[in-house]
């Protein structure tokens, strides 16, 4: 029986429910008062010294009970009138006590849902959800939120995305992951060690600063420049053994998963059929072990790491899964410039080549770090031809072609003739591998 005035083939609405974040939130969020003190001391710290000297302890404990108050309660009113909820078609956040800020995501628009785990928030048994939307340079997040609860809301709006109901949604659950490849820690480390910007920092951290003394006598001098030089070192090795110890990638409907991090755990989304670009890394040191790192450029998206150390043949496997059909030509397979390319730059020229397969356009650049870039037809925005007079000279030309992420592949030091047809053929092939893309939708 169905109520009188009630039409069966309307749907009720839908009851939206706002939804605060974790209670731990205010103390991430008291620090900034504390920050604000911390940075006037320390844009005048003359000054902040002497009106240290002048305060009795009374008057100090008496300071430091309303900074902490203050830190207190502003941490607590952020985190009271911050609020967030999922709508039949959005996720809405709602921010701000004197300033309102309401962010209204559509789900449809949804690049990749994140979640990472700082330290202290491992610790705190919380985690932040980091979302990627498609024509937003920032990330929009909430920090922080239970474990439990920022899986079960990533897997809905993932299925929401992906067109489920808002009813069923909820059952949906995360998809299962089929895992495709793990990165040793040992293998990290010595391909760490093999990098050539390793040692490129610590030789200039090593070298630079007794440079400086010799000729300034400065210990102010030595240490501004010496400790920058060897924060950049460490940088290039321990921080990055720490950011990619534990690397894995798997395999699921919603796109590869990867996991990461030593003290900050991280689980990124690679979102299908938005990869705009793959390449192909090889360092000089690397080559004897046969170990290649594979990068992305995804629209919209900050992720840029597909795998950071892995054999070639494994990597390739990887990438046919982020590319589907794409075999990664050979290295005889590619067609260097002409020799005549030479006289525009010596030597550097028998670095580059290109191939054109069916679903690839294939450009490398580089003698001692190859770099093998790979772009799907479909995803090529625009192809240009540029030729300086020096190359017009020669009858040489250069090919650029764009991507939807904002970066440009090009073939470097082509014959004209050949560049004009390349410039008209991958305009052409662009236009076909459009129509027959893979759907970008979520689990399509």
């Amino acid at each position: 029986m169905t109520a009188p005035g009630v039409d069966e083939g309307v749907r009720p609405k839908r009851v939206v429910t706002e939804r605060r974040l974790h209670p731990v939130t205010p103390f991430r969020r008291a620090w900034a008062p504390v920050a604000v003190v911390v940075g006037w001391a320390a844009h005048d710290p003359n000054q902040a010294q002497e009106q240290l000297t002048r305060l009795t302890t009374t008057t100090l404990l008496i300071v430091l009970a309303v900074v902490v108050s203050a830190a207190s309660l502003y941490g607590f009113l952020s985190w009271w009138f911050t609020h967030f909820a999922v709508t039949d078609s959005e996720l809405r956040i709602r921010t701000g006590l004197l300033f309102r800020r309401t962010a209204h995501i559509r789900l449809q628009r949804l690049q990749a849902v994140d979640i990472t785990r700082p330290l202290l928030a491992r610790i705190a048994g919380v985690a932040k959800l980091r979302l990627d939307v498609v024509g937003a340079d920032k990330k929009d997040e909430l920090a922080f939120l239970g474990e439990s609860e920022a899986r079960a809301l990533r897997a809905e709006l993932l299925a929401r995305a992906a067109g489920f109901a808002p009813e069923t949604a909820h059952e949906v659950g995360e998809a299962p992951a089929r895992e495709l490849l793990r990165v040793p820690p040992r293998e990290l480390a010595v391909a760490l060690i093999l990098t050539g910007a390793t040692w490129g920092a610590l030789a200039a951290a090593l070298v630079v600063p007794p440079f400086l003394w010799l000729a300034t006598h400065s210990v102010w001098t030595v240490l501004a420049t010496g400790v920058p030089l060897l924060g950049a070192a460490g940088a290039s090795s321990a921080g990055r053994f720490v950011g990619e110890y534990d690397w894995t990638v798997g395999e699921s409907p919603d796109g590869l998963r990867i996991d990461h991090g030593l003290l900050d755990r991280t689980h990124e989304t690679v979102p299908p059929g938005r990869v705009q670009t793959v390449r192909i890394v090889e360092p000089l040191l690397w080559r004897r072990r046969g170990w290649v790192r594979v990068e992305l450029d995804v629209a919209g998206s900050a992720n840029s790491v597909l795998v950071p150390v892995a054999p070639r043949a494994l990597a390739e496997a990887v990438i046919e899964r982020v590319l589907p059909g794409t075999e990664v030509p050979a290295t005889a397979a590619l067609s260097r410039p002409p020799r005549r390319a030479g006289r525009c730059l010596p030597l550097w020229w028998r670095g580059y080549g290109i191939a054109v397969t069916d679903t690839v356009f294939v450009a490398r650049h580089g003698l001692l770090r190859r770099s093998v870039a790979l772009v799907p037809h479909a995803k090529v925005q625009s192809v240009r031809l540029t030729q300086g007079p020096w190359k017009r000279l020669w009858r040489l030309a250069d090919v650029h072609v764009d991507t939807g992420a904002g970066k440009t592949v090009t073939a470097r030091l082509r014959d004209v003739q050949e560049a004009a047809e390349l410039l008209h053929g991958q305009a052409e092939r662009s236009r076909t591998g459009r129509r027959d893309a893979r759907s970008d939708q979520w689990m399509a």
